[in-house]
């Protein structure tokens, strides 16, 4: 599937699916997140266009030679949730991460019909290999959370949180607590 996501992408989705994401995503962590709100609370404009987009929230660690990025596993989501509901009324439409989203987060993604996508905790250097290209684009001076546009291919992802509000973590816990 092509980023930056399209509504018909996103309703195609279904909390449980497999998907190969390849384009353009854009790396945001914390200390990011927090310098977007505090933007959008002075009335400013952010450094980047939300419209479409997607965040991958990595902190990648230094590149090898001859490599464009060092591991780049996923951070915990939940981190960002306090921002997050603004962000998606502002036009992001996908985030990639790992752990469960708080309740506030599902019900945005719902009315802003977004999505939230999980990537394998613990393997950032086989997901290293889908990023083809990295431009730092936003608050440098945040070292590994700085915003980068990524250029990826392939890159494994799982759909936790559809735009239907479904939740595949939930629906995980219940099939096999019937067991």
């Amino acid at each position: 599937m092509s980023v930056p996501l399209s509504d018909k992408d996103i309703l195609s989705l279904k909390a449980g699916d497999r998907v190969l994401l390849s384009g353009i995503v854009y790396s945001a962590r914390d200390a990011a997140h927090k310098r977007m709100f505090e933007t959008l609370e002075r009335g400013e404009s952010l450094p980047i266009n939300l419209e479409g987009n997607v965040f991958y929230y990595v902190g990648p660690t230094p590149s090898k030679p001859g490599e464009v990025i060092g591991s780049a596993g996923p951070t915990t989501s939940g981190r960002m949730d306090k921002y997050t509901p603004t962000l998606l009324r502002m036009g992001l439409k996908g985030m990639i991460g790992k752990g469960y989203r708080s309740q506030d987060v599902v019900d945005s993604i719902k009315e802003n019909n977004a999505i939230y996508f999980a990537a394998i905790g613990g393997a950032g250097a086989l997901i290293a290999k889908t990023i083809k290209k990295v431009e730092i684009v936003a608050y440098e001076d945040l070292g590994t959370e700085a915003i980068r546009k990524l250029e990826i291919e392939d890159f494994p992802v799982i759909v936790i949180n559809d735009s239907y509000g479904n939740d595949w973590y939930k629906q995980g816990v219940e099939r096999f607590s019937s067991i």
